[in-house]
Order: C-alpha cells, then sequence, then structure tokens
C-alpha cells in the first residue's frame, strides 16, 4: 500500500508539471477574414490577415510583397489587436489588403509565411518564428447581363469634371477645341476605370490626346483619377452638338446602378476664309495621335509557342498526360504480347500445328520430334500413339498408329502422313466428357 501510495504521488507530480509546462508553452497562430466571399468583377474584398502570440512581438510584422493572380492588391496598412481567449488576452498584429479581381475567374489569396519575431513565455528576448497561413477562395461573378462591359465600372462614388481649353463661342472652321473630363472613383484603382466613350460627330475629327491615371491610397482608404483629354477639328461651319457624355457605375454597398451627365454643347463654327492650313492642322493633330498611340501601346503579352503561359501550361500537362498514358500503354502491350507468346507456345494448339506444317514437309525426322512434342501436351497417362488412339475409340486411327509407329522405328523408311484422320481424332479427344484437361492448357480445336 505504501507503494501505491508513493506511486500515486509520484504520478501527480509528473502530470502537474506536464500541464505546467504546457500551459508556459509559447502559442503562435494566423487567422485570414474575408470581408466577401463572392463579388462581381472589380468589386474589392478586404482581407485580413491576423497573427497572434502568446507573448509579444519584439518586432514589425512585414507580409512582403503579396500578389493575387487574377486580381490587383493594394496593401494598406498594419494595426495592433488583441484577442481574449479562456481569460487570457493574446496580442496580435492585422494585416489589411484589398483584393480587386480584375477577370470573371475566381481567385485565391494565396497561403502566407510570415516571419516574426516574438520571445519564450518568461523571456524578453525575440526569437524567430514563420506563421503560415491558409489560403482562402473568392469566387467571382461575371458582369451582369445587359451591361456594357468595355464600361463596366464598380466603385462607391464616382465624380465627373471637365475643362475646355478655346472659346467655346467664337469657333471658326480649322479651330481645334481641347476637352479634358476627369474622374475620381473611389474604393477602386485606376486600372479598372474604362476609357471613356466618346461619340462621333459629324464635320468634327476627334484627336485624343495620352490619357492620365493616378491611384491615391492611405492607410485608410483608396481612390483613383483616370483623366482623358480630346481636340476636336472643326471643319464646316454651321451648328454643331456635341453630345452628352454618360458615365456609369456599380455600387457595391447600395447594389444599385448610379449616373453622372456631362450635358450637350452646341456651337456655331463660323466660316474661315484661310483654310490654307485646315490639312497642315490634321496632319500635325494626327502625327500627335500616332506618338501618343505608341507610347500607350502596351508591351506584348509573354508567350510561350504563341501561347499564353497558362495555356502553354494546360496544354503541356495534356501532352504530358498522354505521353504517360501512351508509354504506360505501349508497356502494357509489350508486356501482354510476352505473356500471349509465352502461353501460346507452351500450348496444344502451337504444337499441333507444328506437327501439321511437320507432316507437310515430308522430313520423317521432323514428323517424328513434332508429333510427340503434341502428344505430350494431351495429358495422357502414357505419351504414346497408341494411348491417345485408345482415349478417342476410333478403329481406324488404330490401324493409322500401328502403320505410323511401324514406320517411325524405321530411319529410313516413311510413311505418309494423314493429317484429316488426326483433325477428327483430335476433336473427338477434345468433345470426349470425361477426358483430363492439359495443364498446358489453351486449347483451340
Amino acid at each position: 500500500m505504501k507503494s501505491l501510495g508513493r506511486n500515486l504521488r509520484v504520478f501527480g507530480l509528473i502530470f502537474a508539471l506536464t500541464l505546467s509546462i504546457s500551459a508556459q508553452a509559447q502559442k503562435l497562430w494566423s487567422e485570414v477574414q474575408l470581408s466577401k466571399t463572392s463579388v462581381y468583377v472589380g468589386e474589392p474584398v478586404q482581407v485580413s490577415v491576423r497573427v497572434y502570440t502568446s507573448t509579444w512581438f519584439t518586432e514589425g510584422v512585414d507580409p512582403g510583397n503579396v500578389k493575387v493572380n487574377g486580381a490587383f492588391t493594394v496593401y494598406f496598412r498594419s494595426v495592433s489587436i488583441s484577442k481574449t481567449e479562456k481569460g487570457k488576452t493574446f496580442p496580435g498584429v492585422e494585416m489589411i489588403f484589398n483584393v480587386f479581381p480584375f477577370d470573371d475567374e475566381n481567385v485565391t489569396f494565396p497561403a502566407l509565411e510570415i516571419q516574426v519575431s516574438s520571445p519564450k513565455e518568461g523571456d524578453y528576448k525575440g526569437i524567430p518564428h514563420t506563421v503560415k497561413t491558409k489560403e482562402r477562395l473568392i469566387k467571382v461573378k461575371p458582369i451582369p447581363p445587359g451591361f456594357d462591359a468595355s464600361q463596366w465600372l464598380v466603385t462607391t462614388n464616382l465624380s465627373v469634371k471637365e475643362q475646355w481649353s478655346g472659346n467655346v463661342k467664337n469657333i471658326k472652321m480649322g479651330d481645334v477645341l481641347e476637352r479634358s473630363i476627369s474622374r475620381d472613383a473611389v474604393n477602386t484603382v485606376s486600372e479598372l476605370i474604362p476609357p471613356a466613350a466618346w461619340d462621333s460627330v459629324p464635320s468634327v475629327s476627334f484627336y485624343p490626346a495620352r490619357s492620365n491615371v493616378e491611384n491615391h491610397s492611405s492607410k485608410t482608404a483608396i481612390s483613383a483619377t483616370r483623366t482623358e483629354t480630346m481636340r476636336y477639328l472643326f471643319e464646316k461651319e454651321g451648328e454643331i452638338t456635341l453630345t452628352e457624355m454618360v458615365f456609369t457605375w456599380w455600387n457595391p454597398v447600395h447594389q444599385k446602378v448610379y449616373k453622372r451627365t456631362l450635358p450637350a454643347i452646341t456651337v456655331n463654327v463660323q466660316t474661315n476664309p484661310d483654310l490654307g492650313m485646315l490639312a497642315s492642322i490634321k496632319d500635325s493633330l494626327a502625327a500627335q495621335v500616332t506618338a501618343v498611340e505608341k507610347a500607350e501601346e502596351p508591351e506584348p503579352p509573354f508567350t510561350i509557342l504563341g501561347l499564353s503561359p497558362k495555356r502553354f501550361a494546360v496544354y503541356l500537362v495534356a501532352i504530358l498526360l498522354l505521353g504517360i498514358a501512351f508509354v504506360f500503354l505501349l508497356k502494357w502491350s509489350i508486356r501482354y504480347r510476352k505473356n500471349y507468346l509465352l502461353r501460346y507456345r507452351n500450348s496444344e494448339l502451337f504444337y499441333w500445328r507444328k506437327f501439321v506444317r511437320a507432316a507437310s514437309s515430308k522430313n520423317p525426322k521432323k514428323i517424328i520430334v513434332a508429333f510427340y512434342q503434341w502428344i505430350d501436351t494431351l495429358g495422357l497417362p502414357e505419351p504414346t500413339a497408341g494411348c491417345f488412339a485408345k482415349k478417342v475409340g476410333d478403329a481406324s486411327l488404330l490401324e493409322e498408329v500401328y502403320i505410323l509407329e511401324k514406320s517411325f522405328s524405321k530411319s529410313t523408311s516413311h510413311h505418309d502422313i494423314n493429317i484429316y484422320h488426326w483433325q477428327r481424332a483430335r476433336k473427338m479427344y477434345f468433345s470426349h466428357p470425361k477426358r483430363t484437361m492439359s495443364s498446358t492448357g489453351w486449347i483451340n480445336p
């Protein structure tokens, strides 16, 4: 009893020590939260990546360069947070990203490996750690039917302003009027603001200038500006109306479509006696447009053999799978053919056919060897022609066997083999209900 009590006390001390060590072990973990799991093209998703520790962080937490395939990603800021579980408060850091899908394919916020520095329980010296996060899927919905995809914009607010360069009230043929339109969109990036749609006007030539785009971000918000300039060249006199321009956007908060309109403008173009400069003005403006187009022309996308990297990868995987399947099928065919030939060359059918060919050769030695090789495959009690004839029970065959064996005993003589008798006897043998199957099998009468 004393021994039992002592053992129980030792066990209790070990258990208490284990609990104490477990309670003092440092904890580090991460959480990833999405503001939305399903959005439209261009609609932002706020991704919050949180890292917690049971002690504290001795250095700032840097997530590094985070890229999301199929989306623009903007890193806002890091903020200090805390979390209370079972009466204990755990300090943490929250890193906030905004993800803007630019295509109607689902995107994945990738798993991250975040480097942090945090001391052990009861210590003060920071130790490097790597905290891993889980990837999160964001489902992307296509642009709703009925919307012009080239003018689709998602923003919580859009402001539009225009500015004219030139005297709108005093225009002559050959004059150039410059118009700049600026759009400021909240909660989006400049890459997602579509180009303005300029309607053509009779008797007026349009010459666009280089557009200007900017992104504005702070620790709490992001916005973008797109400014476009168009130069109108008036080529004929009379009253001309520049049509209104309508800008629409989808508000994800209100789930509604809004629009802002720049009203139409009517101008009176007067006669210009000096029209000799019109051709040179047109040439000059056209050259400027060409220069702008070359400057704004995007670099051709990276391709491999004329295919995008994604499509090339799909084709490559398909070719590799087909190649693997072909190699597997080829190996299987070779193995099957080898097994087939191995079984066939040990079968009764193989030696029967060999005997038939030998009989037609008129060569006594070949006939003798082939005949007894075939007889050996039949599984007879005695591998002799007489035993075979008795099994079959054919009187005419018994006479054929007697003559044949007598012929085999004389190396210089030869007896013509009547294959018909042996073919008929073979069929009778394999149709006999009580015959014993040969171990070599593969019988095909």
